[in-house]
């Protein structure tokens, strides 16, 4: 049976979100902004992000890609599950991360959005974690720096479990 070590409260999370919500509705203000989350993990963080942004004009997608299947450890192996539906020609996109690891699925996901032709891309992480960078990638916005570990709840699974967990945990198996 793992063990979880908690690494981020249930209000530091919310704190955070709050922070970075005024940070973003600051920057974008007067512009129409598109928020394409990241599935499965990016969910429940996007969905707090977005009720607390004071934006007029936002849409919202979602794209889903995969790297790590059921292990701990990335592939380094990018599959797109799932493309976005909104065009985003000439919009100004903001990616929603749970949380940017290696930064391999990222730099794949904004590739292929670049392909799309928005005037500009940012990336918003709930978790920044550098301990296995391996792509040069640019997190705009950050909620968190998490320096090692694997992590759980709050939208990130271990094999998709523990998604549903209202905390932030180290889990040991």
């Amino acid at each position: 049976m793992p063990e979880f070590i908690p690494v981020i409260k249930k209000d530091e999370i919310q704190h955070q979100i709050s922070r970075i919500a005024e940070t973003i509705s600051t920057d974008y203000q007067g512009r129409e902004l598109v928020l394409i989350g990241v599935l499965k993990g990016a969910f429940l963080f996007l969905a707090d992000l977005v009720r607390q942004l004071t934006l007029a004009k936002v849409k919202i997608d979602f794209l889903q890609a995969s790297s790590y299947g059921a292990d701990t450890v990335s592939s380094e192996s990018i599959v797109l599950k799932k493309d976005i539906d909104v065009d985003i020609r000439g919009k100004d996109v903001l990616v929603v991360e749970d949380i940017v690891d290696t930064g391999l699925t990222l730099a794949y996901l904004i590739n292929h959005l670049e392909g799309f032709g928005p005037s500009s891309i940012k990336v918003c992480a709930m978790i920044d974690k550098r301990e296995r960078r391996a792509a040069a990638v640019n997190v705009d916005y950050v909620c968190t720096t998490v320096e090692n570990g694997f992590l759980v709840g709050y939208g990130l699974d271990y094999a998709e479990d523990y998604r549903n967990l209202p905390e932030i945990y180290h889990m040991k198996l």
